[in-house]
Parts: C-alpha cells; sequence; structure tokens
C-alpha cells in the first residue's frame, strides 16, 4: 500500500461540515460592508517580495521571520502574509487615485506565515479586511472602528474590548523613540534577543513585545512614566482627540493603551485592537490602524488611508457550530433514468435535489434521505405510469401522492 501524504503542518482541510460557518463569515461581511459602501477587491496571493519588504518593512517579524518566499525566473516572489500591501499595489497600479475619495475596498481569502501553530493560528490562514483611501480626518478612523463592531455584532459576537492609542506623526514619534531608548538603555542586557535588535532598528515594536520579563521591565515606574507619556504633537493630539469623541457619540466603549502599537511598520497616529474574553492570552480578534505614507511609499500620490483585518480562524472559534441544512429533497427510485428527469426538473425550479446513483436498495434510499433531505420523492413503478409522485414530509412522516408537475410548489 502507498503512504498516506498527510496535510502539512499548519495548513488545515475545511471541510464540508465546517464550511457552513464560513459561509456565515463572508455572507456576512459582504452584507454588513456593502451597506457601508464597500466595495470587494481580490489580490493575487503572491506578491514581489519588494512589496512586503517596503510595505510591512524590514524591520518586522513577519518580514525577517514569518514569509513564505521563492524564486522563479530570477525574480523574488512571497505569498502574501497580510493584504494591505498587495490592496494599495493594486490601488496604486489600477489608477483608483482618480476616483473620488474616500475609497471604500473590503477583501477575504488566505495569507501564509511561518509561525509556531497555535489555537486560532495556522501558517495558512484567512482574513478578512477593509481598506480605505483618501480621508485624512479622525471620522475615517471612526467609521472603520465602528464598521469592525458592527461587523462582530451581526455575527453575534458582543463580549469585546475596543483598545486604541495613537503613534503620532513620524515628527513627533521620532522623538519619542529616542526617549524610549534612553529609559531603556541601562536595561539592555535583560532584554529578549528580539527586542534587543528591535532597539535600534525600530524602537517603538519593543513596546509590542510578549515576553514577560520584558513586560516586567516596562512596568518599572520611570520606564512606564515615559511609556505613558503624551508625546504627540498638538496636531496629532487634536486628531486622537476627535476620534475619541466619534466613538463616545457612536457608544463604542473604548480603553486607551499605550503599549498598543501593532506588529507593521506602516502605522502612524490612530492604532486600534479589538479583543474577545473568550479567546485566553491570544484574544485579539481584530487589529488596524492609519498607514498615510505607505501608498507613498508604494510609489503612489500621497494618500492618507486607514483600515482593519481579522482573522477567520479566530472569528470561527467564537461562533457557535452551525448545523448543515438540509436539502429540499432526495428521490427515492430504482428507475435511474426517470430519476435523473425529476430532478433536473425540479433543480430548473430552484430546489435542491439529490439522487441515488448506485442503485441502492428502497430502504437504504429511504435511510438516506431521512439524514439529509426534508422530503421525500418516491417514483416507482405505478408513479411512472400514472406521472404521479409519493411526497413524503420527513419531518411529519405525513405522505401524500401528487401530479409529478406540482411536486416543486408542494416541497
Amino acid at each position: 500500500m502507498a503512504k498516506i501524504i498527510n496535510v502539512i503542518k499548519g495548513t488545515k482541510d475545511i471541510l464540508p461540515q465546517d464550511i457552513s460557518s464560513w459561509h456565515k463569515l463572508e455572507q456576512t461581511a459582504l452584507d454588513v460592508f456593502g451597506k457601508y459602501g464597500y466595495k470587494e477587491i481580490r489580490t493575487p496571493i503572491f506578491e514581489a517580495t519588494e512589496l512586503f519588504a517596503r510595505g510591512v518593512g524590514d524591520t518586522t517579524d513577519i518580514v525577517n521571520k514569518e514569509m513564505y518566499t521563492f524564486e522563479k525566473s530570477d525574480r523574488s516572489l512571497t505569498l502574501r502574509p497580510e493584504n494591505t500591501a498587495g490592496v494599495v499595489r493594486s490601488f496604486i497600479e489600477n489608477g483608483m487615485t482618480r476616483l473620488s475619495a474616500p475609497v471604500k475596498l473590503w477583501y477575504h481569502g488566505p495569507m501564509f506565515r511561518y509561525e509556531r501553530p497555535q489555537a486560532g493560528r495556522q501558517r495558512q490562514f484567512h482574513q478578512v479586511g477593509v481598506e480605505m483611501f483618501g480621508v485624512k480626518q479622525p471620522a475615517a478612523d471612526a467609521e472603520v472602528i465602528m464598521l469592525a463592531v458592527d461587523y462582530l455584532k451581526a455575527l453575534g459576537l458582543n463580549d469585546l474590548l475596543v483598545e486604541i492609542n495613537s503613534l503620532g506623526c513620524p515628527a513627533c514619534r521620532d522623538t519619542y523613540k529616542k526617549r524610549i531608548k534612553e529609559v531603556l538603555k541601562p536595561e539592555f542586557e535583560n532584554l529578549c534577543d528580539d527586542c534587543k535588535n528591535r532597539y535600534e532598528k525600530n524602537p517603538l515594536r519593543l513596546l509590542d513585545c510578549k515576553v514577560e520579563s520584558c513586560r516586567e521591565i516596562f512596568e518599572k515606574p520611570e520606564i512606564k512614566k515615559v511609556i505613558e507619556s503624551d508625546f504627540i504633537c498638538e496636531e496629532c493630539a487634536e486628531h486622537y482627540s476627535e476620534l475619541k469623541s466619534y466613538l463616545d457619540k457612536m457608544g463604542i466603549k473604548y480603553a486607551e493603551n499605550k503599549l498598543l502599537v501593532r506588529g507593521l511598520d506602516y502605522y502612524n497616529r490612530t492604532v486600534f485592537e479589538i479583543k474577545s474574553n473568550n479567546l485566553g492570552s491570544q484574544n485579539a480578534v481584530c487589529g488596524g490602524g492609519r498607514y498615510d505614507s505607505l501608498v507613498k511609499n508604494l510609489g503612489g500620490e500621497d494618500t492618507p488611508a486607514v483600515g482593519w483585518a481579522m482573522g477567520m480562524e479566530r472569528l470561527n472559534s467564537l461562533l457557535p457550530p452551525i448545523l448543515p441544512e438540509k436539502i429540499d429533497a432526495y428521490v427515492v427510485s430504482n428507475y435511474l433514468p426517470e430519476a435523473f428527469l425529476l430532478a433536473k426538473k425540479l433543480r430548473s425550479a430552484g430546489k435542491t435535489v439529490e439522487i441515488d446513483l448506485a442503485n441502492k436498495k428502497f430502504m437504504k434510499q429511504l435511510e438516506k434521505a431521512s439524514k439529509i433531505a426534508k422530503f421525500a420523492l418516491i417514483l416507482g413503478e405505478d408513479e411512472i405510469k400514472n406521472h404521479t409522485v409519493s411526497v413524503k414530509n420527513l419531518e411529519t412522516s405525513e405522505q401524500n401522492t401528487v401530479k409529478a408537475d406540482e411536486v416543486a410548489a408542494l416541497i
């Protein structure tokens, strides 16, 4: 016997019995995002490696450790580890800067990162997300947060916490980085290896560290005071204040978290996460923020932008199981040509119908029908001769014989 080939570690099959919950995530996105005026976009699952190095940032763990990169025809290509850079590339390449602002886009699909698989996180995982281009005012930040909350509530998820922070603009953020480095310099040798690397390249990423010993360092009074200082400039502070005012007016409860920086280099000003108390320590279901310089950094015009992404595996883990919906009818018959014709007629009328293709015994067919269908359509010799069908309601066991052309209306 040939050796069985198993699924690759960090990937999973999405089986037929599980697909209903995925359809719910996708259909709810289509419904909710459409009400806000967002249009779906689908980008390739691999792009030029340079797109992610420039877009996501060469100091991030994603670019340094987690990308699936391969060479083809002397060109470096990468399976997308996230989709914002790809959407921005498409926005530029397809001339969407000429469209009236705001340009509102949403997407869903697989992403790829080489990291340790854990609950709700795989090496091939799926995200649903939105991007808005062309509006620099905090009203755009408020709308995408409100959209995320509305989407989660439409899925039936209400036990949520919105955390927000402002990273400021490049000018005030540079001053903050210097202060972070100064106050952490005496603790440098006590930092984890990743934080030692981040210390020079991107000191803000230090605050995103999940290592407990580093978190304890950040809690020291003299260090915490610098972290929690109001470093942002007057213009950035006004933007942040207006955002909070919008959230207050919309009744969205939030908490400010000065350690919230997000893991990607392109963010500026607003960053946010939405967390669920039902996921344990890795409890973020949504993350996003503003990235006003990314379009320009990738060769486009200077265009403000804001967006977010959600891991669909994590969302699925929070949803109750969805039982597969039964089909409308199952044709129970040992007269296959006639069964085919009846099924074809009913399918043309919009009904979901299956027939027995293996010529199983009558009782075996009826047994299967009772498991997967709402009605059993019995087509025997007498029914065929009289152009009738015996229709059995499999929920009530009521059975009637009707003319063949009346079946569609009855079921």
